[in-house]
């Protein structure tokens, strides 16, 4: 099955407590307010691909008053459109599935009651929440634990994801876009734009130059009998890799992997993408397929971290690039065209319009 293409990734510091409620509730008021006017003039599929924008998703949670960089701006601004749609869902022709920790993985309940709701299959829906979420935890292994997931849809299917994952120790969140509507491979190369400050060490298995290790760990799998599998696990914990591998031997424990092994064996999965979709497979059977395809059949996978800029239009000096102001300006255009066909109270409408202009401000300065 064809994938979508993954369309940004932004890195954001973890901040504690969360947004008070006088702040939330005005939130979600004026989120369903410009959903209404985007949807109004460009209907739900234009909210699909701005939210799958990394830039715009962030100045929409400045727009609404949240920390313009904190990690909350993520799980805050998805919850309040979620809350913000309620009830005019099917209205509208945009849904709303999924959110922080446990809420994440109700995903596919509520997929399946919206399918009988309005309608439609849910199993392609279903599919792409998974797979989406496999990817960012498994098939690229940066660090970050995902732990907020919204799935968001439209009446005819098409569909984004935006979720997060953390990295306890680094004090940084990471955010995943997804844009489904650009049919390309889940497992090679799906995303358009990937945006973070820093990179670090990373197992990238989605990157082009991973299609041989990716064909390799297949092949393991499908055509290598389980019990030579585990020796090799239990060989390779006793050898010292290259420092520049961001894989831990010690992470690794042959016998707690024989059950997901031997499943796999009998499933007999014909790619990597399929392998990738057994449930169980997880992380750490990822990692351990991918040392067996280094060190015993010599085929490397990329170990490019795949974030590679801080901001999608570049920072005001210089660094990662210059700012990109035709296409900022016509972010900031969009939404004060929204905020100014919204039905909003005239004291929240006036706070929003002066953060518009301090951005303008910062962009020209």
């Amino acid at each position: 099955m064809p994938g979508p293409v993954r369309t940004g990734i932004a890195n954001l510091p973890l901040h504690g407590g969360k947004a008070p409620k006088w702040l939330f509730q005005r939130m979600v008021k004026l989120a369903h307010e410009i959903t209404i006017a985007i949807i109004s003039d460009y209907g739900p599929e234009e909210m699909l691909n701005r939210l799958s924008h990394p830039y715009w998703f962030q100045a929409f949670g400045c727009i609404l008053g949240f920390d313009w960089h904190s990690s909350g701006v993520t799980t805050t601004l998805c919850g309040a459109l979620k809350e913000g749609i309620r009830g005019i869902e099917r209205d509208l022709g945009l849904f709303v599935a999924g959110g922080k920790g446990a809420t994440s993985r109700k995903t596919p309940s509520e997929l399946l009651k919206w399918g009988e709701t309005i309608s439609i299959n849910p199993d392609p829906l279903i599919y792409a929440s998974r797979m989406s979420a496999k990817v960012d935890s498994a098939a690229v292994q940066d660090g970050y634990q995902i732990y907020h997931h919204s799935f968001i849809f439209t009446r005819n299917g098409s569909w984004a994801v935006v979720q997060q994952g953390m990295n306890e120790s680094a004090r940084y969140a990471r955010r995943y876009h997804w844009l489904g509507k650009e049919v390309t491979d889940f497992v090679n190369e799906p995303h358009s734009a990937i945006l973070s400050e820093t990179r670090g060490k990373a197992l990238n298995l989605v990157a082009s130059e991973s299609n041989h290790a990716r064909n390799t760990i297949a092949e393991i799998v499908a055509n290598q009998k389980p019990e030579e599998i585990l020796a090799n696990l239990k060989n390779i914990k006793t050898l010292s890799l290259p420092a520049r591998h961001d894989i831990r031997t010690e992470d690794l424990h042959p016998d707690s992997l024989k059950k997901i092994i031997l499943s796999t064996y009998e499933r007999q999965p014909g790619n990597f993408r399929e392998l990738l979709g057994l449930p169980g497979v997880g992380a750490k059977t990822i990692r351990a397929l991918s040392l067996i395809s280094e060190l015993v059949h010599g085929v490397a996978p990329s170990y490019r971290d795949p974030a590679r800029y801080s901001f999608a239009h570049g920072g005001k000096d210089g660094i990662p690039y210059p700012v990109d102001r035709e296409t900022y300006d016509r972010s900031i255009n969009l939404l004060r065209k929204a905020i100014g066909k919204s039905k909003i109270a005239q004291g929240e409408k006036r706070n929003a319009e002066n953060r518009l202009g301090k951005l303008v401000r910062e962009a020209n300065g």
